[in-house]
């Protein structure tokens, strides 16, 4: 297939050409923000810097394309509570766009990448792909309001559409403000871990390169018009988390600094994913104590990657977010 891979110069989406790329033809649309690097992509993909808003720029990339795949996204909560506007406009604004230039270009298959936080907080038991949609943040919001787009154009166009809603993701390249390469890397550097609130927040930690299989499952063989889940196989308390990497980096538990906890904070996510595994077989192959270690080694054997990145703007954002600055 030739696909249009959008925002895969990021972590999941960077993951997922290098699964594909020896058995597809991939163009990828980046607008490379903070979170977007060149340096993240394999040598011989095609990037074009851009937004999934510039319509006449999709519309052109969209000509003879066989099917789009939106990784597009800002991804932190916590700037989506400082700045909402930019999530509309990639979330809402970038995935309209995207669907248009589908439907007017003939595209054969469109992939919406989601998230588990549009089904909000759950106390016990797990979210199914049924659960109604119920974000509580604006990040989650702006994520739902496309996903419901894309529900939309199947039903009104007939657009072969899907949608692969995923767990945390964790794994090598992701930006130092999510919790795990943040603890990672202040850990290595003997700074303190900060963790929101009391820390018993329950995640569902899904490996990065377990996602993209899951995705491109969904793409290739999914049933248009329907999402699918794609949970991690562990869950655990952030405050675990932690601790796991402090374990991991030999450092102690005295560097644990508890700090203001987030305003909306969902308290636990998880996902169900029998419809993936029954429909599609897929399964998460890699267990969270495994895919932590990898993880950790991987920062710790590659610091050409993350030093330009700490030594940057991130020092001034970490400064406002946690009223510290790095050591």
């Amino acid at each position: 297939m030739k696909l249009l891979v959008t925002g895969a110069a990021g972590f999941i989406g960077s993951t997922y050409v290098r699964l594909v790329e020896g058995e597809h033809e991939v163009t990828v649309l980046d607008k490379l923000t903070y979170a977007g690097r060149r340096e993240n992509l394999p040598g011989g993909v095609e990037l074009v810097v851009g937004g999934i808003e510039d319509r006449e720029l999709v519309m052109g990339l969209a000509e003879g394309t066989d099917a789009i795949v939106n990784f597009a996204a800002e991804s932190h909560v916590d700037r989506s509570i400082a700045e909402q506007d930019v999530f509309a406009l990639t979330h809402v604004i970038g995935t309209s766009v995207l669907l248009d230039a589908a439907r007017e270009r003939g595209v054969g298959r469109f992939l919406q990448v989601s998230t588990d936080e549009v089904y909000g907080s759950i106390e016990e038991g797990s979210f199914t792909e049924s659960s109604p949609l119920d974000p509580s943040s604006p990040y989650s919001a702006t994520k739902a309001g496309g996903d419901l787009l894309v529900s939309a154009h199947a039903a009104t166009y007939g657009t072969e559409a899907v949608i692969c809603r995923g767990s945390n993701n964790y794994g090598p390249r992701q930006y130092p403000e999510k919790l795990i390469p943040l603890c990672v890397l202040n850990a290595l550097h003997g700074d303190p871990l900060p963790v929101y609130g009391d820390g018993l927040q329950v995640r569902n930690w899904l490996y990065v390169e377990d996602f993209c299989r899951g995705i491109h499952a969904v793409l290739e063989h999914g049933r248009p018009g329907q999402a699918y889940n794609v949970g991690g196989p562990d869950e655990c308390e952030n405050i675990e988390v932690v601790r796991r990497i402090l374990g991991l980096t030999g450092r102690d538990e005295t560097l644990i600094e508890y700090v203001r906890d987030r305003p909306g904070h969902d308290r636990r996510y998880s996902l169900a994913s029998d419809k993936i595994l029954d429909e599609l077989g897929w399964r998460a192959q890699v267990r969270f104590d495994e895919g932590l270690a990898r993880t950790v080694e991987w920062y710790r054997d590659n610091e050409e990657w993350w030093a330009p990145i700490r030594s940057g703007e991130y020092r001034d954002y970490y400064e406002r977010q946690y009223g510290r600055a790095l050591g």
